[in-house]
């Protein structure tokens, strides 16, 4: 069940958006028009339309036009700011709920053009072999020029066992190839588990969905079944998901009252804290978190808190850095508006937004190098936030901020997940330590 605030419910991220949104009553939204000029830029607006209308060549439908001045208006603020008409809102409110047909794709718009972020683990986008950085030119034929990530998700949204044709260009291939990908029901299990060199706790979370802290205490029960000397919790390639969610992990390792995040926006209502309960706590182990690119929203939400709070160290590579939030504003024809209204900071007062949460322990990924038409290799681009047009600047935030300079590690060669590895390596030698008569007991 969503945590309702103030009659609203919160979303940190939703799995093919990357997003925060807020859901508002329209009534809550207040018509104003009393900045200078507002009228007259109005009336311009209307006469260029009545022009449209009576001169263009063909016939036209105002609809189309206005819904078209819309979708603009709001491409001109931040990426994440847009319009969704009846259909793609009633989308928007089926993916909230976890489970929907569709590919199992994150998406984002890069340099205007359709980008993949990561396809999400075991679902037809990830069998059918697309990769994280893959432009998206057409869905289903149809170019995906100007097209808005809220349009493009609808398009490959469908039942279950139809088939959409995504073309896509990647670093290395000379041309655009077609995947041709059978929809599937998206069911966002979103934790699994397993016990690593016998000792180490390992549990990954691949999205936030509506079950995942349930999941995640039947996880906590299996690895904790013996004693373990530590718990690695993944975060990598996590795009978000609900932010009681995001809540609700932090506060199976974090005592209670303390602070999570807050958020900061225009209006005092948007001004939003949320601490921890305590319930359940596991903090009788040292905790690694892993994080990367893909990391975004919730899971930089978890992440910062818990390296905030000094409860885990954070390991990997410099997170997406998205941390807005979205409020979805219901209009009287059943559309919606989806407008950034706030930004989340940590609990020490660090600016998520276009910063994202730096490591403890920077370890790199291994990349696979594609070849370009020279057959030279070339190392994939990295798309995070601020890569993104007219992302909101992270220019604000505490002096916490400037946090000391992480530690770099190099991975060994051969290793097939060097982050993985160094972290349950971390761990076992942590345990050695506490053994000695220095140690801590």
């Amino acid at each position: 069940m969503l945590k309702k605030v103030n009659s609203k419910i919160i979303v940190v991220g939703i799995i093919l958006l990357i997003s925060t949104w807020f859901f508002l009553g329209s009534n809550k939204v207040k018509n104003v028009l009393a900045v200078s000029g507002t009228y007259d830029n109005l009336k311009v607006f209307t006469e260029v339309l009545s022009l449209i209308e009576a001169n263009y060549v063909e016939d036209v439908k105002s609809e189309d036009l206005i819904n078209g001045s819309i979708k603009g208006m709001l491409r001109t603020l931040d990426p994440h700011s847009s319009y969704m008409t009846p259909d793609i809102y009633k989308e928007v409110q089926v993916e909230t709920e976890g489970e929907f047909g569709g590919l199992g794709i994150e998406i984002t718009i890069k340099n205007e053009i359709l980008t993949v972020v990561a396809p999400i683990e075991d679902t037809p986008a990830d069998r059918a072999g697309l990769k994280p950085n893959d432009k998206v030119l057409k869905i289903g034929g149809e170019s995906t020029k100007d097209m808005s990530i809220m349009e493009a998700v609808k398009k490959m949204r469908g039942k279950e066992g139809t088939k959409v044709i995504i073309t896509i260009m990647r670093d290395g291939f000379e041309e655009p190839k077609d995947f041709e990908i059978v929809r599937d029901i998206i069911k966002v299990k979103s934790v699994k588990h397993q016990i690593m060199d016998e000792t180490v706790g390992y549990i990954k979370i691949k999205s936030f969905a509506k079950n995942t802290s349930e999941e995640l205490d039947a996880a906590l029960k299996s690895v904790t079944k013996n004693p373990i000397i530590g718990l690695i919790l993944d975060l990598r390639n996590d795009p978000g998901g609900l932010l009681n969610q995001a809540v609700e992990v932090c506060n199976r390792f974090i005592e209670k009252g303390q602070l999570i995040v807050y958020t900061k926006g225009k209006r005092e209502e948007q001004n939003l804290k949320f601490s921890s309960s305590g319930r359940n706590p596991y903090l009788d182990f040292p905790m690694i978190v892993l994080v990367n690119a893909g990391s975004a929203s919730a899971s930089e939400i978890v992440a910062g808190a818990l390296q905030d709070l000094k409860r885990a160290v954070v390991l990997g590579t410099t997170t997406f850095g998205k941390g807005s939030v979205q409020t979805i504003i219901p209009l009287s024809d059943g559309s919606a508006l989806r407008l950034t209204t706030a930004k989340y900071y940590t609990p020490k007062g660090r600016l998520i937004q276009g910063k994202g949460i730096a490591p403890d322990i920077i370890i790199e990924e291994p990349v696979l190098t594609a070849k370009t038409t020279t057959g030279h290799p070339e190392s994939p681009t990295i798309v995070r936030e601020k890569d993104l047009k007219n992302h909101l600047k992270g220019d604000e935030g505490t002096p916490e901020d400037e946090k000391k300079q992480p530690v770099e590690i190099k991975g060994k060669t051969g290793e097939e997940d060097p982050q993985l590895e160094r972290a349950v390596s971390l761990l076992k030698s942590w345990n050695l330590f506490k053994q000695t008569k220095g140690g801590t007991k």
